[in-house]
């Protein structure tokens, strides 16, 4: 906790010294302490990922940083926004932030943490952005902004990759600026997302703030176009936000302010292009003709998964292609599983969505449904998995209550949850016999005395070393490459690569250029094969 501490201390002055740089060159979207965080993230995240295409965000990148950004904090003497905020307002805030910190020193459990974020960030510390990295893992096709951002933070102020927690810090200082006691009342379901870089904590916070700023009346189109293409770029489930700002927005003299959020935009595609080969992962749509595509059979394979995900892994692939339209509907909210339930309430959700948005009436609601509704029918057609669809029921929500709930009474939801919640994380075998279909209890390891100091954390750190043609490789010798030495695969994507017949290969001797995959020869292949028996041996 005392490390998390540490942490919050010198990021927060950095990010706002950031944000009055950004502010100076951008205007603000609002004009408040927390707008200079939520801009300095913006600056932060968008600076580190064109300079990842050229040089690793290693310790110089975030020193350097560190460095501007605390001599802004101080020249444009951003501490006097403290200042502002009552000696209750403060006592009320550090209450929260303590919760916070205690909630984020947990053991991360989140399963992507360990196959997809640590792997990520561990990758841009290292290397930064490598062209045609989705051929040495096709997860990495996926990185978000936010990883990018993670990584700039992650080798002396964030080492245990806790960057969540500032944020829902950030978030808080909003709510009491803006006294938004709707977006508290609903907050202790965030404290499952700060024990890990999860951008599913940002992209949501972020939508709402910017619904928030909408509803009030904020009329700063450029820079909430640009905030709206940020959060998609981040995580692309979120394309109803850019959407809906567009067209609430929609003015032909408005046209001229899009410019920075198709720069946002146009980054993110470029990066998409640079990994994966495609403008939008997993859409094979758009080939331009690049050396670096991925293969088809691993594409495959990935669509695949996806779809049996939607079922909670309950049916197998070919049971899955032998459905008919009721099979598809029916098996979907029958699941043997509590996501049957977050089915119903999302299909309800949606049904009173249309009729609130149909008696109301306003350009605001009505637009705000159009754009979930196209979101939520994307979903349910490519990979209606739940967690693709938790912020429809944050955002309708905020539209219904957001005027309505009291501080006092946010406060309290905000108590219970957090007692609640800190209550299973501490004592999770409690969770695992009263869910057992939520998987993730199964990962949660309780509170322990370090915690009082740093985060929890795993260090495992036992892998094998291979080399498959000109590529030297490391595979942990249990399910997840989070701390395996870069260029790392996983035994299960040493499997599919041989299911393929065909493995990742460095384009040059320098693994910052890039991957290009090969046809496994026959004695390759049988070299493989033994790899497997021997990575079968050791778990």
């Amino acid at each position: 906790m005392l490390y998390i501490l540490l942490s919050i201390i010198i990021i927060i002055p950095v990010l706002a010294g950031f944000g009055e740089i950004f502010h100076k060159i951008f205007g603000e979207m609002w004009s408040t302490f927390s707008a200079k965080i939520f801009s300095g993230i913006f600056s932060l995240a968008m600076l580190w990922q064109i300079l990842a295409f050229f040089i690793p965000l290693n310790i110089w990148v975030e020193g350097v940083s560190l460095v501007i950004g605390f001599l802004a904090f101080f020249y444009f003497k951003t501490y006097k926004d403290f200042l502002k905020f009552s000696k209750t307002e403060i006592l009320k805030l550090c209450f929260l932030t303590l919760n916070i910190i205690i909630s984020g020193s947990y053991y991360p459990f989140i399963l992507d943490h360990f196959g997809y974020y640590v792997p990520s960030i561990n990758w841009l510390s290292e290397f930064g952005l490598s062209k045609g990295l989705a051929n040495l893992n096709l997860i990495y096709a996926q990185m978000s902004v936010w990883h990018i951002f993670q990584a700039g933070f992650s080798h002396f102020s964030d080492v245990f990759l806790r960057i969540n927690v500032v944020f829902l810090i950030a978030f808080f200082i909003y709510i009491f600026e803006k006294k938004v006691w709707s977006l508290l009342f609903i907050s202790p379901i965030f404290l499952l997302f700060i024990q890990s870089p999860s951008p599913d904590l940002p992209a949501i916070v972020l939508s709402l703030i910017i619904l928030n700023e909408i509803i009030k009346g904020n009329q700063n189109f450029k820079l909430i176009f640009a905030f709206s293409v940020f959060v998609f770029a981040i995580k692309p489930t979120m394309i109803w936000l850019p959407l809906f700002v567009f067209l609430y927005f929609f003015r032909r003299e408005n046209l001229k302010f899009l410019w920075l959020g198709v720069l946002v935009g146009l980054i993110y595609i470029f990066k998409n292009i640079w990994l994966f080969g495609y403008p939008f992962f997993p859409v094979q749509i758009g080939d331009f003709g690049v050396s670096w595509l991925p293969n088809s059979e691993i594409l495959k394979q990935s669509s695949e998964v996806a779809i049996t995900k939607t079922y909670d892994l309950q049916y197998s692939v070919s049971e899955i292609q032998k459905f008919t339209t009721w099979d598809y509907i029916y098996n979907w909210f029958t699941l043997h599983s509590y996501k049957k339930y977050i089915h119903f309430a999302f299909i309800l959700s949606l049904i009173f969505f249309g009729i609130f948005a149909f008696k109301k009436k306003d350009k605001l609601t009505t637009i705000l449904f159009i754009s979930i509704l196209f979101k939520s029918i994307l979903i349910l057609l490519f990979s209606a998995q739940y967690r693709f669809f938790l912020d429809v029921f944050f955002v309708i929500f905020v539209l219904v209550f957001h005027s309505k709930i009291k501080e006092k009474l946010s406060l309290l939801s905000f108590s219970f949850g957090a007692f609640i919640i800190l209550f299973l994380m501490s004592f999770p075998k409690i969770l695992q016999s009263q869910i057992p279909t939520f998987k993730l209890g199964y990962f949660m390891e309780g509170f322990t005395k370090n915690q009082f100091f740093k985060p929890a954390y795993f260090a495992l750190n036992s892998y094998q070393t291979f080399k498959i043609g000109n590529l030297d490789f490391n595979v942990p010798n249990y399910d997840l490459c989070f701390d395996t030495p870069q260029p790392a695969l996983s035994p299960d994507a040493v499997k599919k690569y041989f299911e393929a017949g065909i493995f990742p290969q460095k384009i040059t001797e320098n693994l910052k250029e890039g991957f290009s995959w090969k046809k496994l020869s026959k004695e390759e292949k049988e070299k493989l094969k033994i790899i497997i028996s021997s990575l079968e041996k050791k778990r």
